[in-house]
């Protein structure tokens, strides 16, 4: 099939499926209320520089969402960098973790959670990978990555070196779980960025009279790194048997996703000047790379752009899940769209996605449903590497204002970030960003890191739309249920996800489901299919609630959402 018989194809799609569907939403206004300050996360992101403008400096931080203490309410890791050695300014910084007080309050546990390990900490990684019942946290790093797993009560022991993960030193970024053998035990994907260390720097100059920070093209590549588990709490390194092993990349996005729906989980690398990766899962254990005859290794007119984010989601219903990928300045966002025959066609520039990203830079990027009408939204996290690039491009800048888009249906989307309030559209040198919903009222909120800055969190303020959340408990298949595809019908309506860890940058959202219901009361139909093949179906299920669902069982407890749940 030609590209143009491709994009005929695609535009016939698109008429019709604005013509059969529309969301379901509610004309109310919405907005995200900055309650980082009242909800008690005090946090500044320290990222070591010191004047030398050393490449890390720019990379983090990452954020994760992670209900430690199983009490159904999402607290927040946030990951932090440290002093280079001889150039002490801002003390001893570590990760911080904030427990959810269930109230619009988080307190800071890190210490006493067995978190306070000084580390230049990049990204994070949720899972339970011993199938104990308490998600465990990966921090990707500078140097050595961390594993911490979860006590059970309430505190983390470092256990890095006895699973068998101790010893590369590398320049770990964004990091992913998956069973990609679909064993039962969760598998870890970690992205790898280039080969650096303050002795190899390379000076670089924007305007011929300042350092500034180079650019990947600067730097060799390095391979992405596969953890296979072993069971008992070990893990072997299976990068080069599984087919992965490419020195070439420069990574800094993962998302997990079944891009040709055979029930086995795929890998996308994005990549920073070098093209993008889509791996293949083969079914035994190995993968083959597909970016370039998949269209997802460039960009419409042939090159390699600068990936940093990542995910994938079926954005317009087709049954297929298309993917983002934010890139630099002057890039705008990629937008593939799944064509459901193993090719991806980018539609960012006839989209307002694309247009609206032209000149901003993109770091955290993710499909979430935040007025719950059905159809997957897009937001995005921008910020700039260098405070000083207005003097040599004036239409960038170094704080941007993050983007939201709405999905309208049929395949088209609509910028509303101006409308989501002013704290929401204010400029930011962003890096991280997650979701979750923090307070139990069906609403998605979004966590947003800064670097050498705060975090800030943005509560939803809701409106009118239903919404129906998934809990996931694994028996055969992994305990948190990662890999699993749930399906809803409401009426008419239709629409699926991929439970999975990872996407964004450096970051986590929340391992529970939310499929927006818009005006509708209920669910029809829930079909669970699970990574093991056992597949599970409910019926009539109610709006207004958060239900667990237990492989092989059903539903176990249901807990209704707040009371100023809409």
């Amino acid at each position: 099939m030609t590209r143009t018989q491709r994009l005929n194809s695609r535009l016939a799609l698109l008429a019709a499926t604005f013509l059969t569907a529309a969301p379901l939403h509610s004309a109310a206004q919405q907005v995200f209320r900055d309650v980082t300050t009242p909800a008690g996360i005090h946090f500044t992101h320290n990222n070591g520089a010191f004047g030398k403008k050393w490449l890390p400096e720019t990379m983090g931080p990452g954020c994760a969402f992670i209900d430690y203490d199983n009490d159904g309410y999402p607290d927040i890791l946030l990951m932090n960098g440290e002093d280079w050695p001889g150039h002490a300014h801002a003390g001893a910084t570590t990760p911080k973790l904030f427990h959810n007080n269930r109230n619009g309050t988080f307190t800071d546990v890190t210490r006493q959670a067995g978190l306070s390990v000084p580390m230049f900490g990049l990204g994070a990684a949720i899972g339970d990978y011993d199938n104990d019942g308490f998600d465990d946290i990966f921090i990707t790093a500078l140097g050595q990555s961390h594993l911490f797993h979860n006590n059970g009560n309430g505190t983390f022991t470092e256990v890095t070196k006895l699973a068998g993960v101790w010893g590369p030193n590398e320049f770990s970024t964004s990091a992913a779980w998956l069973d990609y053998d679909r064993d039962g035990k969760l598998d870890l994907v970690i992205a790898n960025y280039v080969r650096w260390s303050e002795q190899t720097d390379l000076y670089c100059t924007l305007d011929g009279a300042r350092k500034s920070y180079c650019t990947p093209e600067s730097y060799k590549g390095t391979s992405v790194r596969l953890w296979h588990n072993l069971g008992g709490g070990k893990f072997e390194d299976a990068t080069q048997k599984a087919g992965l092993g490419d020195p070439t990349s420069k990574s800094l996005g993962i998302a997990i996703l079944d891009y040709n729906a055979d029930g086995w989980p795929d890998i996308l690398i994005a990549n920073d000047t070098q093209p993008n990766k889509l791996y293949l899962n083969k079914k035994d254990g190995t993968f083959e790379e597909r970016g370039v005859p998949s269209g997802i290794a460039f960009s419409e007119d042939g090159v390699a752009r600068a990936g940093m984010g990542a995910d994938a989601a079926d954005y317009d219903r087709s049954g297929h899940p298309s993917v983002i990928i934010s890139n630099f300045a002057n890039q705008m966002v990629s937008l593939y769209h799944n064509e459901g025959n193993g090719l991806f066609v980018d539609e960012a520039p006839q989209s307002e996605v694309g247009r609206a990203t032209l000149v901003t830079l993109g770091f955290g990027c993710f499909f979430f449903d935040y007025d719950n009408d059905g159809w997957p939204d897009i937001f995005v996290a921008d910020g700039h590497i260098e405070n000083q690039i207005e003097r040599v491009q004036k239409r960038v800048s170094y704080a941007e204002p993050s983007h939201l888009f709405r999905n309208l249906g049929g395949g088209k989307f609509q910028e509303v970030t101006a409308q989501m309030g002013q704290a929401f559209a204010a400029p930011r040198v962003a890096r991280g960003a997650a979701y979750a919903d923090i307070d139990n009222d069906g609403f998605l909120d979004v966590l947003v890191t800064t670097n050498a800055g705060p975090a800030f969190l943005f509560h939803n303020e809701g409106g009118t739309n239903h919404s129906l959340r998934l809990k996931l408990v694994g028996t055969k298949s992994n305990r948190d249920g990662i890999g699993a595809v749930v399906r809803v019908t409401s009426g008419s309506e239709k629409q699926w996800k991929m439970l999975r860890s990872g996407s964004s940058y450096l970051s986590q959202s929340e391992l529970v489901l939310t499929f927006g219901l818009g005006t509708l009361t209920r669910a029809d139909a829930v079909e669970i299919q699970w990574p093991s093949g056992q597949m599970d179906k409910l019926s009539n299920i109610a709006a207004g609630e958060t239900v667990t669902v237990q492989e092989g069982k059903g539903v176990i407890a249901n807990r209704p959402y707040a009371k100023s749940a809409k």
